[in-house]
């Protein structure tokens, strides 16, 4: 007989998987508990809960913290000027806040303020003066109000997007202004699939309504356990009659109150417990064994809910022999990686130009372009030995004429994102060794070229050492 069949796993006699009759054709999936559209809430977690505050702060704090490297384009002392502009306008700490409000109500903005500028017009970097940038202003999603019925059509990038934003009443900064999309950066806590958007007027899901009902599991069962502490130790003390001297009330059972009195003041680890004959004591004691091991399981599924290893979330290295979390923080550092070229590549771009105009002035040299320094960092004596170890390679392949001065320098130069040390070879320098003429080699002692790497090339000597010493080396014509 042809009948139907679900392309899983069924037993209908055993009444096993999905469909079949069981209890687990009950389970579904409901929009029912929209945190993200109760922000009273989210903030009253955020205050409340240690851990809704660290997985809102930790993503945030750790995509900010170690800044961006500048490169080489531009020469030491302009990038003094931009690092003491970045700690006056506190940039990175207005970005991280940004990401901290996107991440708690699903969406946030980043106001790029410039003096003396129309915020509701396009931003134009290139007009741009020296000390005009005033920072990064952060403003959450119900400080303002995208206006979503005149979207962007033309960039790709960020094709649908509102391209105004008008700043509510209450804001914090920019009252009841509209600022251009240009001007913003954007950050979205969880991105929506398009009608969920629509329904969140643009903006994402705030990152604690995912983990909120393993945050409700965890936190019932931490309250559950600290409960039990005051019920670890019961003493109980039966006493003939007692029920019988209860109801009659009056002196009898004022007599048991005062003995019962006696028994806790005098009681102690070394005092007695006066009874009756009648009478009998015990002492109940509560077994808290397992109930680590339940909290660590509830701790693992928010790990896993936030995408944060337990080592950075809750501070603990996992359990087991030789486990330290260092592979656990490496795959973090790698995703949080991932997220910054996401999310931040193209606005911290747009931030290093204008910073550079606004703290150097100008246009920023051609390749001028920030990277991300890396969030796992060696510590000083790791990276003193990785640049003895790097100098001393180099060194010798350059006596050995296996490179060029101009390579050696590169190849320093590259190092410094590891090392931290050869970071200010700038390009003009490299330049300048790749047209000073060549040096000497040990190769062919007799055989000198001029002094460096460049062009030229050397000339046979003439004479016999032995009739004016050392032979006459000559630069070539």
């Amino acid at each position: 007989m042809d009948r139907a069949t679900a392309d899983n796993f069924q037993n209908m006699q055993a009444r096993l998987g999905v469909g079949t009759g069981n209890m687990s054709d009950s389970n579904t999936y409901a929009l029912s508990n929209l945190l993200t559209r109760q922000p009273r809430t989210l903030e009253a977690m955020y205050r409340g809960s240690w851990v809704v505050g660290a997985v809102v702060d930790a993503v945030a704090e750790d995509m900010t913290r170690e800044g961006v490297d500048f490169g080489s384009t531009i020469k030491p002392d302009a990038i003094e000027l931009m690092r003491a502009a970045e700690d006056d306008l506190q940039i990175w700490q207005s970005l991280q806040e940004t990401i901290q409000w996107g991440r708690l109500y699903g969406g946030a903005i980043g106001v790029i303020a410039i003096d003396g500028q129309d915020m509701a017009t396009p931003l134009r970097v290139e007009t741009i003066d020296r000390d005009q940038f005033l920072g990064v202003v952060p403003l959450g999603r119900w400080e303002l109000l995208p206006i979503i019925t005149d979207v962007v059509s033309t960039d790709g990038k960020i094709v649908g997007r509102p391209e105004l934003y008008k700043v509510g009443p209450q804001a914090s900064a920019f009252s009841m202004q509209d600022i251009h999309h240009s001007r913003v950066i954007r950050i979205e806590g969880v991105k929506l699939p398009y009608f969920q958007r629509l329904a969140e007027s643009g903006w994402g899901m705030s990152v604690v309504e995912r983990m909120y009902d393993r945050l409700v599991a965890y936190d019932s069962a931490s309250q559950g356990s600290a409960q039990l502490i005051y019920k670890a130790y019961l003493r109980t003390l039966k006493i003939k009659g007692l029920r019988s001297i209860l109801a009659a009330g009056g002196a009898a059972q004022t007599a048991v109150e005062k003995h019962v009195e006696a028994i806790r003041k005098f009681q102690s680890s070394e005092g007695l417990t006066l009874l009756d004959a009648d009478d009998d004591f015990e002492t109940h004691t509560y077994s808290f064994a397992g109930l680590n091991d339940l909290l660590l399981g509830f701790g693992q599924q928010l790990s896993g809910a936030t995408q944060i290893p337990l080592v950075r979330l809750f501070g603990q290295s996992p359990a087991g022999l030789n486990s330290t979390g260092e592979s656990d923080l490496r795959n973090y550092y790698d995703a949080i990686k991932a997220k910054q070229q996401k999310d931040l590549r193209e606005p911290v771009n747009k931030l290093s130009t204008i910073l550079y105009r606004s703290a150097v002035g100008g246009n920023p040299p051609e390749g001028f372009r920030a990277e991300f320094n890396p969030l796992w960092q060696m510590s000083d004596t790791e990276k003193g030995a990785l640049a003895k170890t790097i100098v001393e390679a180099v060194g010798t392949a350059s006596e050995l004429g296996l490179i060029s001065a101009p390579s050696a320098m590169r190849e320093l130069k590259q190092s410094a994102e590891q090392t931290g040390v050869f970071s200010n070879i700038i390009d003009e320098e490299i330049k300048e060794a790749e047209l000073a003429p060549p040096r000497p080699t040990e190769l062919d002692p007799d055989l000198q070229p001029n002094a460096g790497d460049g062009p030229g090339s050397g000339v046979a000597p003439t004479g016999p050492d032995d009739e004016g010493g050392a032979a006459v080396r000559e630069p070539a014509a």
